[in-house]
């Protein structure tokens, strides 16, 4: 019975944005595995409450169904050990998960008040009327607001990203030789940004923009293949 997958997307079923997906969909693709996407958008808890959540990505496995991306991505290195592993033994899982909460707070939420203007214009007018009102009343103030002067404010988040640029100057991936789920971690971020927003979050000389470059193209441009920005 092949995987499924429920992703977060927009009015465009070809352009999944999620972060979190995102995540999931790059581990699939190290542990060789391929899963049927199923579509899901902001307003459709319904279809996934039966799963016991209320977000993405959520992976069906048979009987079995495993939501939220760090959760899966540690039953996909439990229940198919015989393919390539995603994190190269416990202490690669235990700095994982330290990585997943940083990744979460200094590069998703970094990034997000940079961007979160411009994923309305993505969504089907229900969804955008949800996220709008959900988000505005996170931030207190118009989404228009929250990233009025983002050009400034890019800088901080730049700077916040400097252990992963040293890291970077001496090694191709954060994984090391060759990518692993520390890298789809942090990537699952900026492919997020790439698909939902024409703002520059890198710039050209970054050796976090080579990085970048170089997972969109792992797995034969599994990711860079998705409709996104040049950015």
């Amino acid at each position: 019975m092949p995987l499924k997958l429920f992703e977060l997307v927009g009015t465009d079923e070809t352009r999944p944005f999620s972060p979190f997906c995102w995540r999931t969909r790059m581990a699939l693709a190290h542990k060789g595995l391929s899963a049927d996407s199923i579509p899901w958008c902001f307003t459709e808890k319904g279809a996934i409450a039966p799963y016991k959540s209320e977000k993405v990505p959520v992976l069906l496995d048979g009987d079995n169904s495993v939501a939220d991306s760090w959760a899966i991505a540690t039953y996909l290195e439990d229940n198919y050990p015989d393919r390539p592993s995603l994190f190269g033994g416990d202490g690669g899982r235990a700095m994982g998960r330290m990585l997943n909460w940083w990744a979460d707070i200094a590069v998703v939420g970094g990034m997000f008040p940079l961007i979160v203007a411009d994923i309305p214009a993505h969504l089907k007018p229900h969804d955008a009327d949800y996220f709008r009102k959900s988000r505005e009343a996170r931030f207190g103030k118009p989404l228009e607001e929250v990233v009025a002067g983002r050009e400034k404010s890019v800088v901080g988040f730049r700077k916040a990203l400097d252990p992963m640029r040293l890291t970077l100057k001496t090694q191709a991936f954060l994984g090391g030789a060759a990518p692993n789920y520390a890298d789809y971690i942090v990537f699952g971020g900026f492919q997020w940004a790439r698909v939902v927003s024409p703002f520059r979050l890198l710039e050209d000389a970054d050796p976090i923009y080579a990085w970048r470059e170089r997972v969109l193209d792992a797995f034969d441009g599994l990711a860079r293949r998705s409709p996104g920005y040049p950015v």
